[in-house]
Formats: C-alpha cells, sequence, structure tokens
C-alpha cells in the first residue's frame, strides 16, 4: 500500500483516536504492530493517517486494545477502505489544503456550530462577497486562484442545501455584519443572503451584538463539526498560519462549554433577523 503524502483530515482524525485508544490501553506501538502481525512502523504510519486500514483490521486493533465502546468501534469502522473522492477533491493541488480539509470536515458532520467575529460564514457567503474578501489578500493573489477558491467556498453550501441539510447554527458578532467588505451593494446583498438562509429548517443564525459586550472566544473563528459518534468530533480554528485543528476530549468539551456561554449572549432567531434587517437599512 503506499503511503499518503498528504493525509486530509479525516484521514487523520481517524488515525489520532486509533493512537488514543492504543495509548488508553497503554500498549506500544511496536508492540501493537506485533499483536496485530504487521511491521513495526505500520502502527505510526496508520496513527499518523499516511496508511488506511481495513475494517477487519479496525476491530482487531479495537479488541487488541481491550475497546469496549461498540458505537465509537462502528463509527470508525465507517471510515476505514478507500476513501471516495469528494467535491472538493477537483480543487486539490490547486488552493491550500486546509481548504478541502474545512469542505470536508462539513460534509462529514452530522451537524455544525461556527463563531464569526470579524466575517460572515464562508458556508453562506456570496460570490462578490467572497471574492471580494480575497482581492484583500496581500501580497495579491493570482486571478485564477482567486477564481478558484471563490468556487470552491460557495460549493461548500451544498452540505446545507442538500436533502436532508446538515444541521446548522452559526453566531456571528455585529462588527462581521457592518464590514462593508466590497462596498455597500456587495453588503447589503450579502446580508439578504444571510436572512434567505436563516429561514431554511435546518438553520439557525443568532446575532452576538456589540450590547453583549465580552464573551468567550471574542476575536476567533471556530467550527465545531460533531460527526457519527461524539469522541470523533473535531474542532478547526482559523489562525494566521491556517486552519488549527483540535481533537483532544479535553478540547472538544472545553469548546463545547465556550460555544453554550455564547448562546445564552446571543440574540434568538427572531431578534437576529431584526438586527440584521436593521443593519441592511442603514445601507
Amino acid at each position: 500500500m503506499a503511503p499518503r503524502h498528504h493525509p486530509s483530515i479525516r484521514q487523520r482524525r481517524f488515525g489520532a483516536e486509533l493512537r488514543r485508544l492504543r495509548e488508553a490501553a497503554g500498549m506500544a506501538a511496536p508492540a501493537a504492530a506485533t499483536r496485530l502481525g504487521v511491521d513495526r512502523t505500520m502502527i505510526s504510519n496508520i496513527e499518523s493517517g499516511r496508511f488506511g486500514i481495513s475494517e477487519d483490521r479496525l476491530r482487531r486493533l479495537a479488541s487488541i486494545y481491550e475497546c469496549n465502546d461498540p458505537a465509537l468501534i462502528d463509527a470508525l469502522a465507517a471510515m476505514t477502505g478507500g476513501r471516495p473522492k469528494g467535491w472538493w477533491d477537483e480543487y486539490r493541488g490547486k488552493i491550500p489544503p486546509d481548504f478541502l480539509d474545512v469542505a470536508e470536515l462539513e460534509h462529514h458532520a452530522t451537524s455544525i456550530r461556527t463563531l464569526q467575529t470579524a466575517h460572515i460564514p464562508g458556508i453562506f457567503q456570496t460570490e462578490d462577497h467572497a471574492r471580494a474578501l480575497f482581492d484583500l489578500f496581500v501580497p495579491a493573489l493570482p486571478r485564477l486562484e482567486v477564481e478558484l477558491r471563490v468556487a470552491q467556498r460557495i460549493g461548500r453550501h451544498s452540505v446545507i442545501a442538500r436533502s436532508p441539510g446538515v444541521p446548522y447554527v452559526g453566531y456571528i458578532h455585529e462588527a462581521a455584519l457592518r464590514m462593508r467588505i466590497g462596498g455597500r451593494h456587495i453588503a447589503k446583498a450579502q446580508l439578504n443572503r444571510l436572512l434567505e438562509e436563516s429561514e431554511r429548517d435546518n438553520v439557525r443564525l443568532l446575532v452576538i451584538p456589540f450590547a453583549a459586550e465580552g464573551f468567550p472566544m471574542a476575536g476567533d473563528t471556530v467550527m465545531y463539526a460533531a460527526a457519527p459518534n461524539p469522541h470523533l468530533d473535531t474542532v478547526q480554528v482559523d489562525s494566521p498560519i491556517g486552519a488549527v485543528f483540535f481533537d483532544s476530549p479535553t478540547h472538544l468539551a472545553n469548546f463545547r462549554t465556550r460555544l453554550d456561554l455564547i448562546e445564552r449572549v446571543a440574540l434568538n432567531p427572531r431578534e437576529s433577523r431584526d438586527f440584521v434587517l436593521d443593519i441592511i437599512g442603514d445601507l
């Protein structure tokens, strides 16, 4: 089996969970490889996402590690085998891999929660808004890359629009709503798009007004992608050097708590819609 040179976030997430199971069993990687009957480097390559694994071997490893969580084992088994190509793979090698990892996370999520304090959620951005954002990059991006990034960003909307659409809760700070990216007309069209999306049964968009003052993770851009099994949830946070992913049980619990606290200071859906309408009226 040829190693993967650039494993996706889903492949790395699979390996990370297997590493946790091994460590919980108090077993070293060479010992696990011996029990599985494979080369001593195979376990580390699987845990890094460089090598895949069959469902049969996954279940054998779970038995070796004495994992007694059938639901988790079944969820991991569903991640084995060959990875079918997703729509985002057509952009591989053309735009940063972080963009593809985010799209893959969204595609497989059972629910999504996001926090945006400076930008409109990418999954709801219009073409004009996304293009205006990418045109702000310094140094400037080549025109072809801008258009590829825009097309990939628009494609992410499919997880909301498909049937059934993934349940989505978006916390958006007032600052992001008032920023006139691309000018008044583009900003107004973007806010109207947000209002349209908020009418979907699977979407809740909640505004955090300036009046809320401080709140956890103020200034951050966060996505919490829930998985079929909560042990496999993943958090993605934007940083100046790209996307950063968290998947340890402690991190996941902390992010869930923080997002719950943010919901307490956010306006409810009806109030949020009225708030956005008021901002549109000011444009």
